[in-house]
């Protein structure tokens, strides 16, 4: 019985993960996308609904700024994905002429990282000999503990493209989905009002709960942000309407 016990310790050691949320990059652009998508088309179909008396007008100019905001939000997202893959790109050839033609210099940097972590320099250096060894391995320490950088995805812009654009336009459905139901456009701005804030409360309170922000104090800040961007676009559609000068 001792011996099962100590197999099982011993398994569920070996076994032991952690808690760390990874897949950040994809989190983000899903973040990105959803944040748009809810807030964007939201507080445009509000601002016409104070301006006009008809749902489909509503629901067609919803769905042009769905079309063209994913469009351009999956475009910014490739584009920044691509400048950072680039930007990575440059900076390690850098790094790799600067261990060849400055290798006294990055030694003394590999020396000032590790002091960062109270670790002086006769326990450092059999670290820094162990990497001398291996050139490419000391480009990527430098990489990751002087500049900061990993090494994004190969697939990484048209991943984040894709997944900014998706989320955007599963975001944007949200609010319009009322317009597409409902004729009196009143009524289907009441009813897209209750859906997108609900939904903004539950994507608020996910997004804190991944990021480990908070979910209540995420929920409330996604909901008051989109609650006033809609609210400000009525406003201000329903004062031009009503102007007359």
């Amino acid at each position: 019985m001792h011996q099962t016990a100590s197999g099982q310790g011993q398994g569920s050691d070996a076994h032991h993960v952690e808690g760390h949320f990874e897949s950040s990059a994809v989190v983000r652009d899903i973040v990105i996308g959803l944040a748009d998508g809810l807030t964007v088309p939201f507080a445009l179909a509000a601002g016409l609904s104070g301006a006009v008396a008809s749902s489909r007008i509503v629901v067609l100019a919803g769905l042009a700024e769905i079309a063209a905001g994913s469009i351009a939000m999956g475009l910014g997202g490739y584009l920044a994905a691509r400048g950072d893959a680039e930007h990575y790109v440059s900076e390690r050839q850098r790094e790799e002429r600067e261990i060849v033609e400055r290798t006294e210099d990055e030694e003394e940097e590999i020396y000032e990282i590790f002091e960062q972590y109270s670790v002086d320099r006769a326990s450092a250096a059999p670290v820094l000999a162990a990497l001398k060894q291996n050139p490419k391995q000391w480009v990527n320490f430098m990489m990751r503990f002087e500049l900061g950088l990993e090494e994004p995805a190969a697939n990484r812009a048209h991943r984040s493209a894709l997944t900014i654009a998706g989320s955007y336009i599963a975001g944007g459905f949200v609010p319009l989905l009322p317009y597409m139901l409902v004729e009196q456009h009143h009524e289907a701005l009441r009813m897209s009002v209750v859906i997108t804030l609900a939904a903004l409360a539950v994507f608020g309170a996910l997004k804190g709960k991944l990021v480990g922000s908070g979910w209540l104090r995420s929920a409330v800040q996604t909901t008051l942000i989109g609650g006033a961007a809609a609210a400000a676009a009525y406003g201000l559609a329903s004062f031009l309407n009503s102007y007359h000068p």
